[in-house]
This record gives C-alpha cells, structure tokens and sequence, in this order.
C-alpha cells in the first residue's frame, strides 16, 4: 500500500511540476510578445512595461507556487531525513522567493493605480 501511495504522489509532484513549467513558460512568452510590440512601437511608455513587468510576476508567482506544491507532495515519498531535509530548503527558498516577488508586486500595482497628483 505504501509503495502505491509513493507512486501516486510521485506522478502527482510530476505533474504540478509540468504545470509550472507550462505556466512559467507561457508567461515568459506573453511577456516577450507583449515588449517586443512595445520596441516596435514609435511611441514607448514606462506604464506599459510596467504592464508587462507586473503580468509576468504574476505568472511567476503562481508558477513558484505550483513549484511549492510540488515540493510538498514530494515530501510524501521522500525517504530519508537528508532528502527531506533538502525538499524543505528548496521549499523555503522558494516561498521567499515567493513573499518578495509578491511584496514587488503589490508595490508596483498600488503606484500605478494610484491617481497622478499635479
């Protein structure tokens, strides 16, 4: 029984996995479409690649946290305390990675919604 409840969550992490990838992978993307219509503009905004800037984190941040998932479920099939240990790192890093890009986020999305003082 426990060897098919490590192999359910061995193909369950593989698949958040893929699913991170394939949403960071769009994101980066939409991203480069996104700045290459901005330089083959005439006239460039700082607005719009903030635009861009921001979309993009926040295609980053669902990808680290799909990543995160993915550690969690792995921490299911890990078998040794070093392996655990190690997925609980990576899982730290990521989730600071995760608290820092978002704080950037929220900071640039309440300056550019905020109305222009004169």
């Amino acid at each position: 029984m426990e060897e098919v409840i490590k192999g359910i969550a061995g193909h369950v992490a593989l698949a958040v996995e893929v699913a991170a990838v394939a949403i960071i992978g769009f994101g980066a993307v939409e991203a480069f479409l996104r700045i290459v219509k901005i330089v083959s503009m005439p006239q460039k905004s700082m607005g719009e690649r903030k635009s861009v800037w921001l979309r993009f984190g926040m295609w980053l941040l669902l990808g680290l946290e799909f990543e995160l998932a993915a550690d969690i479920v792995r921490s299911v099939i890990s078998p040794t305390w070093q392996d655990i240990g190690q997925l609980g790192a990576i899982a730290v890093i990521r989730t600071f990675l995760n608290f820092f890009l978002e704080k950037d986020l929220e900071k640039y999305d309440e300056a550019g919604s905020q109305p222009e003082k004169k």
